[in-house]
């Protein structure tokens, strides 16, 4: 009977941690995807040149990039989830100011979501290492499948809040504190139920002398950068390609929702494999063609490249973050891998972003775009050759 209920309680809370987890892993794109389906009107009002935006789209990803390598030491002080807490409760605060205090308020706020997000990021595959050890793939793709719902409904959603309140780009932006409110409150639950091992977890030192830390870390910042290319410019993109602007919101938002398919069957088929580079590379090339089609194809036809590319980039992302566990050989290596792998996998991927905006004011046009594009897919599929052997990072602690 004693057994039967510590196991009905030991269920309750992987139940627990599995729906705030996934709370939480919704909260990780609104932020950002948000902001580009206005970014037309934000550019407008706050007379910011396509430069300009450039640096507004490449700043949260950039200091994803650089909170990153502070996640395991904020988690090794104070948990793991009070560190999640704490960064879901500055990241609300921001995306409720940012929009409200002109251009200098809308770049500060949207790099402290990128901190705040980029603390997440870090510390939720270490958490699943930790408690679905045996599920690794599944739970994966099913926080992968919440973070790309959000993403879709921020891209989605935003530019006809916008139309509602009176063509303000605004109010529009600030209502995603909303789900993060909703998380925060899910998640005190965890806190009240911390796990002593997670602030005791030891430190490890060694992963940055495995190759194989950096061919993760690769594939990593050069999938996340086609990634914020695309949630940065493409609504942009296929406007001034003649689409409405809603249109092309509606567009973005298809694709990420399209993600969810692959985010949860690639890393469920790809963990059971001998090892992942056949489905890594079917992954990268679907998500070349489809922006191919994007910047190329006969804008009729859109809704087809569109499709192609968001079952690309779901593969592309669910798989990045199912290397940084399948890669280590336990919760505390993930950590310090996904650290490593996030903050300079970010920090290169912000540059993305950043060159589109600089090549289009350069030339004028999008059709140069093409060629980064097809740089960054040739070299995203090389790292992933590498990072899909089956290996493991070695490390040891301190």
């Amino acid at each position: 009977m004693v057994a039967n209920a510590d196991s009905r309680q030991s269920n309750a809370r992987r139940l627990s941690t599995l729906l705030g987890l996934l709370l939480v892993a919704l909260n990780l794109r609104p932020a950002i995807t948000s902001v580009s389906t206005v970014l037309n009107q934000i550019g407008h009002d706050l007379d910011l040149s396509s430069a300009g935006q450039g640096i507004l789209t490449t700043l949260p990803v950039l200091f994803l990039g650089f909170a990153a390598p502070l996640a395991p030491r904020v988690a090794r002080r104070i948990g793991t989830e009070r560190a999640i807490f704490a960064a879901l409760t500055l990241l609300a605060f921001a995306i409720a100011t940012r929009p409200y205090f002109g251009w200098a308020g809308l770049f500060v706020g949207t790099a402290i979501v990128g901190g705040c997000i980029g603390i997440m990021n870090v510390l939720l595959p270490g958490l699943v290492k930790r408690d679905f050890p045996g599920n690794v793939g599944l739970v994966t793709g099913l926080y992968t499948m919440s973070l790309n719902l959000g993403a879709s409904f921020g891209a989605g959603v935003t530019e006809p809040m916008r139309t509602i309140f009176g063509d303000d780009w605004r109010p529009a932006l600030a209502f995603w504190l909303t789900p993060a409110v909703i998380a925060g409150l899910v998640w005190i639950t965890q806190i009240r139920d911390v796990h002593q091992s997670t602030s005791q977890a030891p430190q490890m030192r060694g992963i940055h002398r495995d190759p194989l830390t950096w061919q993760v870390t690769v594939f990593m910042g050069l999938q996340s950068s086609l990634a914020y290319i695309v949630f940065g410019w493409l609504p942009t993109i296929l406007s001034d390609r003649g689409m409405a602007p809603v249109l092309a919101g509606l567009a973005l938002s298809i694709s990420v929702l399209i993600q969810v398919t692959t985010a949860v069957l690639v890393p469920t088929i790809a963990t059971r494999m001998k090892d992942q580079r056949a489905a890594l590379t079917l992954v990268v090339i679907a998500t070349m063609i489809g922006l191919g089609g994007c910047l190329y194809a006969p804008i009729s036809s859109i809704w087809v490249w569109i499709t192609v590319l968001g079952l690309g980039q779901g593969g592309c992302f669910a798989m990045a973050l199912t290397l940084l566990a399948i890669r280590a050989s336990d919760s505390a290596t993930a950590s310090q891998l996904s650290g490593l792998a996030q903050g300079v996998g970010y920090v290169v991927a912000a540059m993305g972003p950043l060159a589109v905006g600089l090549l289009h004011q350069a030339f004028g046009g999008w059709a140069i775009v093409g060629l980064l594009l097809g740089l960054i897919g040739l070299a995203e599929f090389i790292a992933g050759l590498y990072a899909g052997r089956d290996r493991v990072v070695e490390s040891s602690s301190i």
